[in-house]
């Protein structure tokens, strides 16, 4: 039994509290906010639309494609220097991997989705925010999708499972902790992101990845919610 105990009060298995909105930018055709804990994330989608340079078009389906930002302060309140940094670069990456698997741009050869999103405060749990707030905006958008991706982290505290870190768990034991943000598909289960910040047994990591489950099918509804929460209100108008 041990005695360690979160010092949000949470149970190890719990998320962070959640908030999502579907259709937040008018000017977009899709787009979304999500909010878990002191992380907020917005994403803007634009398209299907002609891709250019004509050399990157794919003549059998349209592409999708990202862009990740945390706006300066967002964090703790250093500065974040404007443009595009390695860290950025690469959550773009894993962001546009992803919700790969899940969209179906067949219909719309030569053309290019993009996504955009902003993050204007975080508090851990970043890529997978944006993650969330980009499937919702994917949706909202009208893309053919085949599920919605949930994404949240699992981590290891003073050799505790815990789901969903915050800031202050992530700087507990810094050098021995373990953060994996992990994306999925709820109908399928499958897992479309996994990393590993830190080190963790392949036991632990098995245990890790049935403890996270029921968050991530937990945020998936939060971001379907969402969705019918908006066209429920168009409808009714």
């Amino acid at each position: 039994m041990t005695d360690f105990k979160r010092p949000s009060g949470r149970k190890f298995e719990d998320p962070r509290p959640m908030e999502a909105e579907a259709g937040v930018i008018g000017k977009a055709d899709g787009s979304a906010r999500f909010k878990i804990g002191d992380t907020e994330a917005y994403a803007a989608v634009y398209g299907p639309r002609e891709l250019h340079p004509r050399f990157l078009q794919d003549p059998k389906t349209g592409i999708l494609r990202c862009n990740y930002n945390m706006l300066p302060f967002a964090g703790d309140g250093s500065r974040v220097r404007p443009g595009p940094s390695r860290r950025s670069k690469e959550i773009t990456h894993v962001t546009q991997s992803a919700l790969r698997p899940v969209v179906d741009l067949s219909d719309y050869p030569n053309t290019v989705v993009d996504v955009f999103i902003e993050l204007p405060q975080t508090d851990a749990g970043s890529r997978c925010a944006g993650i969330c707030a980009a499937a919702i905006a994917l949706a909202d958008a009208g893309i053919k999708m085949k599920d919605m991706v949930s994404s949240v982290s699992v981590g290891s505290v003073e050799g505790n499972l815990l789901v969903d870190l915050d800031g202050a768990e992530e700087h507990m034991n810094e050098n021995e902790g373990t953060d994996i943000p992990i994306a999925y598909i709820p109908s399928t289960e499958e897992i479309t992101l996994l990393q590993m910040d830190g080190k963790i047994l392949k036991d632990d990591l098995a245990k890790a990845l049935e403890l996270v489950k029921p968050a991530l099918n937990k945020i998936a509804e939060v971001q379907r919610q969402a969705l019918h929460k908006k066209y429920n209100s168009e409808i009714k108008e």
